[in-house]
């Protein structure tokens, strides 16, 4: 299913930074009082989406293949966070009606402590490709995909936790 924002709202949600697709998933989670798992899986999906747009931009486009990865590290950590039910952060983000540094952060740290430090690390390299590879455009491809397998770690291992429950 493909849905079409009118461009007036979608300028208006960009220049707020709002990331629309997982502002949709969670909205229609919580409107229709749906399984919290279908946010997980529909964040997991998000996710190996933008893994792979990553993976393919790598050669081409260091700037948006900075972007894309970092955008599936997040939605990793969006889907884990539902899944671990980490409430001081979701009631958060459910009052403010999008995700934020801060809460993405606290998310990654309540995370890590069930799952080790390596996904800090990981978030940590995703963090650095959305600051170095998409905000700066420093980073030479060596820089990107150096820090590829640890993004593509926690969408992995995600789906290992998410599929053995």
């Amino acid at each position: 299913m493909i849905v079409v924002i009118p461009k007036r709202l979608a300028e208006e949600l960009e220049g707020r930074g709002v990331d629309v697709e997982s502002l949709v998933v969670d909205f229609l989670v919580r409107a229709l009082n749906l399984d919290p798992r279908v946010g997980v899986e529909a964040h997991l999906e998000l996710a190996s989406r933008y893994l792979e747009e990553g993976k393919g931009l790598a050669d081409k486009d260091l700037v948006q293949a900075s972007e894309k990865l970092h955008k599936a590290a997040e939605e990793a950590v969006k889907a884990l966070a539902a899944y671990f039910n980490v409430k001081d952060v979701l009631n958060v983000v459910e009052k403010r009606g999008r995700w934020t540094v801060t809460e993405l952060e606290k998310a990654v740290r309540a995370i890590s402590s069930k799952l080790g430090g390596w996904f800090r690390d990981s978030w940590d390299a995703a963090n650095y490709l959305h600051v170095w590879g998409f905000h700066e455009a420093k980073l030479e491809p060596d820089g990107v995909k150096d820090r590829l397998p640890s993004v593509e770690r926690m969408i992995m291992e995600a789906r290992k936790v998410v599929k053995g429950s």
